[in-house]
């Protein structure tokens, strides 16, 4: 019998928080690399899902896709002041994806706040293919 994984997990690095997601396809491992982002910002927990931001991104490889994800999740995230708790990727394609983001406004009162997440960086930048799927890996610059 197989061993489950746990979606995401983090990486030490030291100045950087590191982000390796899996996922039994692509998409599912894009999905918990913002999962596994979000958590470092805020308690997911505590987030409501009041709040539904979609988005359509495109990039040359799936690495630059996956920056390219992440990214427009935290500029939502900055520009709108939203978290997000839950990700939907309705279509994903050579190298390009739509997809929905739910979440709501940050409530400083009530959400357990972390690190904030300026920007994803391109050291360490991984997508592979193993035998359970997909990983990803990713340095969120904080």
């Amino acid at each position: 019998m197989a061993t489950r994984r746990r979606p995401f997990e983090f990486i030490e690095h030291t100045a950087d928080v590191g982000v390796l997601a899996h996922g039994s396809t692509l998409a599912e491992a894009f999905v918990h690399a913002a999962e596994g982002m979000f958590s470092v910002m805020v308690n997911l927990n505590g987030v409501r899902e009041e709040e539904e931001r979609s988005l359509a991104v495109e990039a040359h490889d799936w690495p630059s896709l996956l920056v390219a994800w992440l990214s427009e999740l935290i500029y939502f995230s900055d520009v709108d002041g939203l978290v997000f708790k839950r990700f939907e990727i309705r279509q994903m394609q050579p190298y390009s994806l739509r997809a929905s983001a739910y979440g709501e406004k940050i409530d400083r009162q009530r959400h357990e706040l972390g690190a904030g997440v300026k920007a994803i960086t391109r050291h360490m930048l991984e997508v592979d293919e193993d035998e359970d799927g997909y990983r990803v890996q990713v340095l969120l610059d904080i």
